[in-house]
């Protein structure tokens, strides 16, 4: 579970040897610091607490005061902030990782009566299905045992959620993903798409809002982050499909729209499904999609310019986020963005009592971004407040808050940027097994009808079933205008190794108007 934030750090940089070290009750920090972002009093301190990491997924503050994290292949340990000495705790062999599969979220319980750790992951069958696990072990000072099994779920080669908080008044959060079947999300008889309340043995709370059922609340896609304010609040962080990625507001019983309405139901389609369905629209929504991952709350007053906020991180966008709240912190006022490509995909955030900020690299994921990763990714890196007056090394280099900047190269390159690269890449090799190269294929460079509405209506698995467990899929992106679909088709075709002719706006038209049914089903 997030941990809220309390009181402060005194910093001091130790004389001649350019290293950083803090001082909070007589622990120093032994990392050197390697940068600092000026906000606008505060100047913060970067340094990176360990590295050579394999993708951590969840990094959550300890009841010993030090950052207790997993790892996607099946690994739970914990780092001494101030040393950045690792432990392992644990190694868990039943763990199935591929692509976003694996060890996923953790809640570390902090209290002492009740010694608990809370971990999902997925794990596949020998009949080949694929399920999550929530189990919870039992945590003494340097080992995790006698596992018991709380909550089995189905799972799939994707949208398996999956984050766990603990509730302010003592019960198991968890969020699940729809599974890949977006039916699942609405269906209160389906424990998939939802978030799931269990007290801390299991079984279901007798305040459930569905009796009987773990279900809290319905209709999400994909969460992908949890975290409860002092106010008792609950936010979410979810992944859209082509548009809308979500910060939600989660209350009991309400339900947020999937897969009837993406954001705001400001689509006639969704306008239509939200008059029969009414559903609970999200606090702030991405388009293009940013690919939102982990959240904390930071209340500390050593940032004061963040204080109040949810700091969000980003795969897709690669950035961290913080999301200012009014003063009830029931409703976001601003979005501040920062470290824009800097360290690459953010997976996970915790926040100390004493108000540092850690964030976790994801860049040994399935998906890394251009240039990404890094010889020693992935990492824990640590941001704090420097003393006002301090002397800091010479030659640090400063950051400042940045909005994503895209070139406008044309129209075409700035559609492709926002809603294609980040699976099919800049160069248009896609990823191995999970997105088809755009460059030389056949099907890209064909006739344009069939590829027009590909882009038009998606693609699904069960289209491509004859492909490996992992085969293409595709959002639609029908709500795009024929100038977008034109415009960004052409310059696929023309880009790269590929050298066909551009598609007219007249002929996304047209073939939008024939409604030409299953591309499948048409001969290339």
């Amino acid at each position: 579970m997030k941990q809220l934030i309390t009181n402060g750090w005194m910093l001091l940089l130790a004389a001649g040897a350019g290293m950083l070290a803090s001082c909070h009750r007589g622990a120093a920090f032994e990392q050197p610091l390697e940068g600092i972002l000026q906000l606008d009093s505060t100047k913060v301190g970067i340094s990176t607490i360990i590295s050579d990491l394999n993708v951590p997924w969840e990094i959550a503050w300890g009841p010993d005061s030090q950052i207790w994290f997993t790892e996607q292949g099946g690994t739970i340990s914990k780092v001494d902030p101030h040393t950045g000495r690792k432990k392992l705790l644990l190694t868990i062999p039943e763990v199935y990782r591929q692509r976003t599969l694996g060890l996923l979220g953790m809640a570390v319980s902090a209290d002492k009566a009740q010694p608990y750790v809370f971990v999902d992951y997925t794990h596949l069958n020998k009949d080949s299905s694929i399920v999550s696990r929530l189990v919870r072990y039992t945590y003494t000072a340097d080992t995790l045992k006698d596992p018991l099994v709380l909550l089995e779920l189905p799972g799939n080669t994707g949208h398996n959620g999956s984050r766990v908080a603990i509730s302010p008044d003592g019960k198991v959060i968890l969020s699940t993903g729809d599974a890949a079947n977006g039916l699942n999300a609405p269906d209160t008889a389906s424990i998939n798409g939802k978030t799931l309340r269990l007290n801390f043995d299991g079984s279901i709370p007798a305040d459930n809002p569905y009796p009987g059922s773990p279900v809290w609340s319905r209709g999400h896609r994909n969460i992908q982050g949890l975290v409860y304010t002092p106010q008792g609040h609950l936010f979410a962080s979810e992944h859209g499909d082509a548009t809308d990625d979500e910060v939600n507001l989660i209350r009991k019983k309400a339900f947020y729209g999937w897969p009837g309405v993406e954001g705001y139901a400001d689509r006639a389609g969704e306008k239509a499904y939200a008059d029969s369905f009414p559903f609970t629209p999200p606090l702030k929504a991405w388009t293009p999609t940013i690919a939102p991952a982990g959240i904390d709350y930071y209340g500390s007053a050593r940032i004061p310019e963040w204080q109040n906020s949810i700091l969000l991180g980003t795969l897709k966008a690669a950035s961290l986020r913080v999301l200012k709240l009014n003063h009830a912190a029931g409703t976001i006022t601003r979005e501040t963005i920062y470290f824009s490509g800097k360290f690459g995909r953010i997976r996970d955030i915790c926040v100390s009592p004493e108000g540092d900020i850690y964030i976790a690299t994801s860049n040994r994921d399935w998906n890394p971004g251009k240039g990404f990763p890094l010889p020693h990714d992935d990492r824990i890196i640590r941001l704090h407040a420097l003393e006002t007056g301090e002397h800091l090394p010479a030659n640090i280099p400063v950051e400042k808050a940045t909005m994503p900047v895209v070139a406008v190269a044309s129209k075409g390159a700035v559609v492709y940027k926002s809603y294609c690269e980040a699976c099919h890449k800049p160069d248009g090799k896609g990823v191995p097994g999970s997105f088809p190269a755009l460059d030389q294929n056949p099907f890209v460079n064909g006739a344009a009808a069939p590829l027009i509405q590909t882009v038009i209506k998606g693609r699904t698995g069960a289209d491509k079933a004859k492909n490996s467990r992992y085969g293409e899929q595709m959002p639609a992106f029908g709500f795009l205008a024929d100038e977008d679909i034109a415009a960004v088709l052409s310059y696929i075709r023309t880009s790269w190794s590929n050298h066909q002719d551009s598609i007219a706006v007249s002929v996304v038209a047209q073939t939008r108007a024939r409604g030409a049914g299953n591309v499948l089903n048409e001969k290339k």
